[in-house]
């Protein structure tokens, strides 16, 4: 990159492309960060896919369970992103493609969504887990997460110039090694995000709304956390997923306060899912 492009790409750019999301932000009524407003939702989906791109690329990091010989495990996990979707309470649910991916790591319990909504499930998570409805409950919160945009804006507060010079980069077509580094920066940043307590409570509120136009019981995510509590070590997932104390507490009235009706756990046919894989 010759240094005439890099100062037009480091301060010119993200200016012009900051004053434009800004009018449309304006226009639309857009979510504040700062003293600056989020790009429209198409980022959310063009970084997601980029930040796919990159984990597709790392399978030692990231060894994505493959789809051949485990349709059942895919069809299983997908149907429930399906039923949350189906509820019509998911914002963006037709603005992002809300890809679903096993990651084969029988050790780590985790699960993480990107901007657009590429959703990542640890098979660890899976076996740790006890219920449908549990697993629906942890994917409910990080659809949120996605849904709200929190990452978006966790990314920006942190470090908005780098991150709109590799926005502004890509919207141009401008693709060399230093796009291509800082895309695999915001990789590792994205994946290992700390969300703020009150995302964190935002998404536990989602998980509860989604699932509560579902057959499942409500406060699925709370089974989880209600588990993870008596584990003597903490798991991967907490290192990015901080849990007050009054967390299960929290999603268990808001599933009362919201009348929720359903629940299922379809305990049986999650043992047999968790059969599946080795």
């Amino acid at each position: 990159m010759t240094f005439l492009k890099s100062i037009f790409l480091l301060f010119f750019v993200p200016a012009v492309i900051a004053f434009q999301w800004n009018c449309k932000a304006l226009g639309k009524a857009g979510s504040a960060v700062g003293n600056a407003f989020l790009p429209d939702v198409s980022a959310d989906a063009t970084l997601g896919k980029q930040t796919s791109d990159e984990i597709a690329k790392d399978p030692k990091t990231y060894p994505i369970l493959p789809e051949r010989g485990n349709e059942e495990v895919y069809g299983y996990v997908r149907g429930i992103k399906n039923k949350l979707l189906a509820t019509g309470n998911v914002e963006h649910a037709k603005d992002f493609p809300w890809e679903v991916k096993i990651i084969n790591d029988p050790k780590t319990l985790n699960a993480f969504c990107t901007p657009g909504g590429y959703i990542y499930v640890y098979s660890g998570l899976i076996k740790y887990l006890d219920s449908e409805d549990q697993l629906a409950g942890v994917m409910g919160h990080e659809m949120g997460h996605a849904a709200k945009r929190h990452s978006m804006k966790q990314m920006y507060e942190l470090n908005a110039l780098s991150f709109g010079s590799f926005i502004a980069a890509y919207v141009l077509g401008i693709k060399d090694s230093t796009t291509a580094s800082t895309i695999s920066g915001i990789t590792t940043s994205l994946v290992g995000l700390r969300f703020s307590r009150a995302h964190e409570t935002e998404a536990d509120q989602m998980s509860v709304n989604y699932l509560c136009g579902t057959e499942y019981n409500a406060a699925g995510a709370a089974g989880f956390f209600k588990k993870i509590g008596n584990n003597s070590t903490t798991p991967e997932f907490l290192s990015t997923h901080p849990s007050p104390p009054n967390r299960v507490e929290n999603i268990t009235a808001n599933a009362a306060a919201s009348k929720c009706t359903g629940t299922a756990t379809n305990t049986s046919q999650y043992k047999r899912i968790k059969s599946l894989l080795r």
